[in-house]
């Protein structure tokens, strides 16, 4: 089926309307939602590898020249093959005065070995062209062939993906498993499970899954470290403190220090995401002085203090 009739879309729609229409069809027919019903586990696979296509920017360019189909792979650039009849054979590469047009002057060249380069080698009925037996077909059978893959999308929570905490996902054929994610694992990394595809002649073909990591409320990601902003009092700033933190594998104390300043960053080694090397980057906190509003004996302390100087003066102003 078309790729953009798969979700429900018209050609030249655009990337928001893709993501849109994938949405709300992953939402329906995700296999958690639909276990007694297989048929929308296959629907859900259908759409998710359409969408994976279409949300490809250079994919769907080609899709949409007829490059590719709708699995990815390189369509055959001789229009189908080789056929009987007039305007069969080679496209660019015609009989003509002096040779085949597209090869130059073909005078006193041997073309067996192009040919058969093309067709298999051996017995059987293949191979080189026989008297009154034309090219007489291909011969052997082509080699058996794997069974489509099968895609997948699997959201992981932000810090579930920083620990590289395995996660659960349930397969077409229904089985569940627990996906190790791998170091260095980052928003739209696929990985590949070999085998767990559609079956073929020649074998199952294999599971790719996408991974779309979640956007967490207060930790944002800097390449392999997290960053979070933490509020402390101007006690905390002024005296020094220990206070607890947030990290991505659970709440550590951290010491701030005396006089510290809003904008400070402290940092918290190995509490980042993995790296490709398996190595966890930092966490980054960033302080930022939370003043009470209405609080008296503040105010009556700020209007009897001098002010400590002009913070502004690097400014020059």
């Amino acid at each position: 089926m078309d790729l953009y009739a798969r979700l429900g879309i018209k050609r030249g729609a655009s990337e928001a309307e893709i993501k849109k229409a994938y949405r709300s069809l992953a939402k329906q027919l995700h296999p958690d939602a639909n276990k007694d019903n297989p048929k929308a586990a296959e629907r859900f696979s259908q759409v998710t590898s359409a969408y994976d296509l279409l949300s490809d920017k250079d994919k769907r360019a080609r899709y949409d020249r007829g490059e590719i189909d709708e699995d990815g792979n390189p369509k055959m650039p001789f229009g189908g093959g080789f056929g009987g009849g007039a305007g069969s054979g080679y496209a660019g590469a015609r009989p003509g005065a002096g040779g085949f047009e597209g090869f130059g002057d073909a005078e006193g060249v041997d073309l067996s070995d192009l040919f058969e380069g093309i067709f298999n080698r051996g017995g059987g009925g293949g191979g080189r062209a026989g008297a009154g037996g034309g090219f007489g077909g291909f011969g052997r059978r082509s080699a058996p062939q794997k069974g489509p893959d099968v895609a997948y999308r699997l959201t992981v929570p932000f810090t579930d993906a920083a620990t590289q905490t395995p996660q659960r996902i349930t397969l077409r054929d229904g089985k569940a498993i627990d996906l190790k994610l791998p170091a260095g694992v980052e928003d739209g990394t696929r990985i590949r499970l070999a085998g767990r595809g559609e079956p073929g002649t020649g074998g199952n073909g294999d599971a790719i899954i996408t991974i779309a990591i979640e956007p967490h409320r207060f930790f944002t990601r800097d390449g392999d470290d997290v960053r979070v902003t933490l509020p402390v009092t101007l006690k905390e700033a002024v005296l020094g403190a220990k206070v607890k933190v947030p990290t991505a594998d659970g709440p550590v104390m951290l010491t701030v220090p005396k006089g510290a300043s809003s904008g400070k960053v402290l940092r918290i080694k190995g509490r980042g995401f993995s790296g490709r090397n398996g190595v966890r980057g930092d966490q980054l906190v960033t302080l930022s002085i939370d003043l009470p509003s209405g609080d008296a004996a503040l105010e009556r302390f700020a209007s009897e203090w001098d002010g400590g100087g002009n913070p502004r003066a690097g400014l020059g102003v």
